[in-house]
């Protein structure tokens, strides 16, 4: 059973007000009858446009502060009737209720700062809408009968229904029942991630919560996936906002999938090292060169030197701006992608020469707290690997400590091995990536591929090892590649016969007491 045109109703209660006076005028040229409450009343009322304002329809005052205002079985009576069923209607009928045709609503800004608030309010908890949530889930439940509206962007296509039809489709109902119940499951998902938030220093010794509650919304459709056959998205999680969604593309073509994770990649071993102008180029997540210097474009001479074979169709991340001499270096090389906080005009201009270069500007990323993957059923969830043991922390095990210049390589070497895929070797000289061995299954191989690649750049510098050395025979590959110094995790059985190789080739050993392996 259809509303009769003239007796339509539409209950307008909404926090972000961007075009409801229009949607209200359409409404009522449409014969539509509108209820409303607080700032919406007064907001569609000093428009010009007739407006029943919620406690005069039901009847009962605005209490609690205004925590109970639609709360009544007059409104959640016309939105919830099933208009084919007698008994429903009989209810109606009953108790005086009239039924209600359209829920325009959308909710309280859970996310935003207290002070950001409309209203007045000391704490989070007068953020979380309760009102709200209760109408749209109802509207939405009965979509068979009732639209429901909780996003600006879809006005205007309801309002093209209501100009045409007066009315809207069910096809129309049913869409926007989807987007209210996604609207209110990602609320509640950002209320249960504050609560975790909040409570994350009582939990010290639990970091991971009992529940997680993830709520994302699409909002870039990449050109393929991994491979061209396969459909690929970015998602970002409601209400939240990565470096991503602020950066710039000048130019290139659209991103792929692996566009994206190299590119993320890239830009998070560039600002591993922020306190420095440091260069990532990254070839399937993995650095095939990495460098620091005291001049950008050095280190990105450097970066690229490390593998420069490797480094063809790879993705360059900088972390200081671009001046024209990088440009002018990089241009020589096909790149897929090079990301940095900003370019210099004329630097700008040399990139953009090449067609199919994407060019990115960017802010620095965020680490985030969780890191998940997909597995049958469900999700694998850890907490985001960061280096916590430092210098101090570090142990020199073997009868000739570090110099100055071999810390200064072991300290980088151990942030860029962290980041590679496991098993992993990194070969380091001059603050700079020379060989890299990476995800391997045993650690001699990773050795020995990150000798080749050094192809002796190595000597005199250090070594890596993401985890520790099970035999002494791991360490052939650092000593052929003449490194002088070896950093580690340490804790293998056979440490000691480790240790003892070392001094024997008068290296010197760093045990971190921390591994960092990556899958």
């Amino acid at each position: 059973m259809s509303t009769p045109a003239a007796n339509r109703r539409a209950l307008l209660s909404v926090y972000d007000k961007t075009g409801i006076t229009q949607l209200a005028k359409v409404l009522v040229d449409a014969g539509w009858e509108l209820i409303s409450s607080g700032g919406t009343a007064r907001a569609i009322s000093d428009a010009g446009v007739e407006v029943t304002d919620v406690a005069d329809y039901t009847g009962s005052p605005i209490m609690l502060g205004h925590r109970v205002v639609t709360l009544h079985p007059r409104i959640h009576g016309g939105i919830l009737a099933d208009r084919d069923d007698p008994e429903h209607r009989s209810d109606l009928e009953t108790h005086g209720i009239d039924t209600i045709d359209l829920v325009v609503g959308n909710l309280y800004p859970f996310n935003s700062e207290v002070g950001d608030f409309q209203y007045s309010a000391e704490r989070k908890e007068e953020l979380i809408d309760i009102g709200g949530p209760t109408m749209v889930r109802a509207a939405a439940k009965n979509h068979e009968f009732v639209g429901v509206l909780v996003n600006p962007d879809d006005y205007p296509a309801v309002i093209d229904e209501i100009r045409a039809s007066g009315e809207l489709s069910d096809a129309t109902r049913r869409r926007l029942a989807r987007a209210a119940f996604a609207h209110t499951a990602a609320y509640d998902a950002s209320i249960v991630s504050w609560f975790d938030d909040t409570d994350e220093a009582s939990d010290a010794d639990d970091p991971l919560p009992d529940s997680i509650h993830l709520a994302l919304d699409r909002v870039q459709d990449l050109r393929y996936g991994e491979n061209p056959h396969q459909v690929g998205a970015r998602y970002r999680f409601s209400g939240s906002e990565g470096w991503w969604d602020s950066a710039v593309q000048h130019g290139g073509k659209g991103l792929s999938y692996l566009n994206l994770f190299d590119t993320e990649a890239a830009w998070r071993m560039a600002h591993d090292h922020a306190e420095r102008p440091a260069v990532a180029v990254i070839k399937h997540a993995n650095p095939c060169g990495l460098a620091v210097a005291d001049d950008i474009t050095e280190a990105y001479q450097k970066a690229h030197a490390g593998d420069p074979v490797s480094a063809f169709g790879g993705i360059v991340a900088v972390n200081r701006p671009v001046p024209l001499a990088l440009a002018e270096a990089l241009s020589e090389v096909f790149t897929e992608v090079i990301v940095a906080p900003a370019f210099e005009p004329d630097a700008l201009a040399k990139l953009l020469e090449k067609k199919n270069l994407r060019v990115i500007e960017a802010r620095p990323p965020s680490s985030p707290r969780y890191e998940m993957r997909s597995i049958d059923g469900g999700l694998l969830v850890q907490t985001t690997d960061r280096i916590i043991a430092g210098r101090d922390d570090w142990q020199v095990v073997t009868d000739r400590p570090p110099t100055d210049t071999e810390w200064a390589d072991l300290e980088f070497a151990w942030k860029v091995v962290a980041r590679v895929s496991s098993n992993t070797i990194v070969l380091v000289k001059d603050l700079a990536a020379v060989g890299i061995g990476a995800g391997q299954q045993n650690r001699r191989d990773a050795g020995r591929i990150a000798t080749d690649k050094a192809d002796g750049r190595a000597v005199g510098g250090a070594c890596a090892s993401d985890a520790f050395f099970p035999f002494k025979d791991g360490l052939e590959a650092a000593i052929e590649a003449g490194a002088t110094c070896v950093i580690q995790p340490g804790g293998s059985i056979r440490d000691d016969e480790v240790i003892a190789a070392a001094n024997e080739a008068g290296m010197a050993m760093v045990l971190t007491g921390e591994r960092h392996f990556k899958h």
